[in-house]
């Protein structure tokens, strides 16, 4: 789409002495988002076209194209580029587990599987990104107190080192990238224990693990200030750095189903303003273990929330509208590096 020259000051520049500002982008948003990328983020993330089975949906056939057009993007606006993800449960082929009998795949046949994966994916990129999400969303969300790791296919088959290997192999591939390990829910009290509880069994263990992503699909109400600055607090203990890799603020809260709202309702955009100012602060606060924050889109054009939890359901997540104009969110946020420059004065 056509813009006119931007009169908002970049987020980049603002945030410049804080953190990185990212979006997650894909082959169509890198052109119909273009020149907002390019003014206010300085980093991005692979939506979906670095997944598993995005790049490797065969044993013997890699499908690169749509990553590389991202990769590409990335070296020619001069953007970090972090690479997510070489370890999930979901979109993941079923090839990856199975032996060529088609029975399940022995242990040792599923990690050099892995390997020779990530040696090939991070080998390939390893110019132009500098971290990876190495393990995702691994930590169970029972309630049960004896719950921690989710059950899976990597953990039915090679145990519960395929975490430790997978880091192992990342480092192997690419010795100066930053690993990081990404969890959701990640600042519900369980969770966050049983998240600091991993992270920190693997740098005992001498694992290479240099961050932990906090996802942050927050909305208006979930989760508390409190509990986003007790997660950020916990896990900063482990000494590693800390990331926003995914941040929206959904207009609905979870459990809301609702399907009635084409435009925000009446004062839905001041609570989003008010939520994001709350939130930033924090996150400008705590900026001395924060290296990057990157949303999940960059504009409320395109969001997966459109179709997650409620299918065709408008969500309005962002800090920039449809037409990637600055909403009030981005002016509240705006202001929070600015304030801090004046009083330091």
């Amino acid at each position: 789409m056509m813009e006119s020259r931007r009169e908002e000051e970049s987020l980049k520049t603002l945030y410049k002495d804080a953190f990185h500002i990212g979006a997650a982008v894909n082959p169509l948003t890198i052109n119909s988002q273009r020149s907002l990328l390019a003014y206010h983020f300085n980093s991005l993330t692979a939506e979906n076209e670095m997944k598993f089975s995005s790049l490797h949906p065969e044993e013997n056939l890699y499908t690169f194209e749509n990553a590389d057009v991202i990769a590409s993007f990335a070296r020619e606006q001069g953007m970090a580029l972090r690479g997510h993800t070489l370890v999930w449960h979901n979109q993941t082929p079923d090839w990856l587990f199975e032996n060529e009998a088609g029975g399940k795949a022995e242990r040792d046949l599923l990690l050099e599987r892995l390997r020779s994966h990530i040696q090939t994916v991070v080998g390939r990129y390893k110019d132009v990104i500098y971290c990876w999400d190495v393990v995702n969303e691994v930590i169970s969300d029972e309630n049960d107190e004896s719950a921690f790791l989710r059950p899976s296919k990597w953990l039915d088959i090679a145990g519960e080192d395929f975490i430790a290997k997978a880091f192992e192999f990342a480092h192997e591939a690419d010795p100066q990238a930053l690993l990081f390990y990404n969890d959701y829910n990640e600042s519900n009290p369980h969770k966050r224990e049983r998240i600091y509880r991993l992270v920190r069994s693997l740098l005992d263990q001498g694992v290479p693990i240099h961050g932990v992503g906090l996802q942050a699909h927050w909305n208006l109400y979930d989760p508390t200030l409190d509990d986003m600055r007790a997660a950020i607090e916990r896990y900063a203990q482990l000494g590693l750095q800390l990331q926003l890799t995914e941040l929206d603020v959904s207009v609905f809260r979870f459990d809301d189903r609702r399907t009635d709202l084409t435009v925000p309702e009446k004062g839905m955009l001041e609570l989003q303003a008010e939520r994001y100012e709350s939130i930033f602060r924090l996150l400008y606060e705590y900026r001395e273990h924060i290296s990057a924050v990157t949303f999940w889109g960059a504009a409320d054009d395109y969001t997966w929330l459109d179709h997650f939890p409620v299918r065709g359901r408008k969500n309005w997540p962002f800090l920039f509208d449809e037409s990637h104009a600055p909403k009030p969110a981005y002016e509240r946020v705006a202001q929070i590096p600015k304030q801090a420059a004046m009083e330091k004065k």
